[in-house]
């Protein structure tokens, strides 16, 4: 993968968002229809936050209710019971209740290496792209970046079967 590669040679520019009210069932029909693994969530076109399709899963996962128990008339939570995040996503019924926010987002100059570090250690995707004033301008995935090391070993292949033998 060429270090210098700017992730907007490789970004998606008519990027399939949603609003924060935009209703759950209407964020997994768009991310079904169009294939997508997650969406920015805007509001004018500002990103305030991603919904992907872990978060949908994650609504219909097994919830594991927390444990109370009662000392001295006063009720304590047991430790490690139940995942306040998870039941948060399984209550949402909006995107914006659903989403991850604030969103992790990248710069058009960014590099795709930068892109892909930031992919691989936050495990996020896709990631906006936005400009200096947090505007959406494109949207770059793991897709993306594989789609580039194929047409660059593609290219890298070309080269080589059309240079002479040595």
């Amino acid at each position: 993968m060429t270090i210098e590669t700017a992730v907007a040679q490789i970004m998606t520019r008519e990027v399939v968002s949603v609003t924060p009210e935009t209703p759950v069932n209407e964020v997994a029909r768009l991310l079904w229809q169009h294939k997508l693994t997650g969406v920015p969530v805007l509001e004018g076109r500002r990103v305030v936050g991603v919904v992907t399709e872990y978060d949908l899963i994650a609504r219909q996962a097994e919830w594991d209710a927390p444990l109370y128990v009662v000392f001295l008339d006063a009720f304590l939570r047991v430790p490690g019971s139940g995942d306040e995040e998870q039941l948060r996503r399984i209550l949402a019924t909006t995107a914006g209740q659903l989403m991850s926010s604030p969103a992790i987002t990248l710069r058009p100059e960014d590099s795709v290496q930068d892109a892909a570090t930031l992919m691989y250690e936050r495990r996020v995707n896709p990631v906006p792209v936005v400009d200096e004033a947090g505007d959406l301008v494109g949207i770059v995935s793991r897709s993306d970046i594989v789609r580039l090391m194929v047409t660059e070993e593609s290219a890298y292949a070309a080269e080589e079967s059309d240079s002479p033998p040595a």
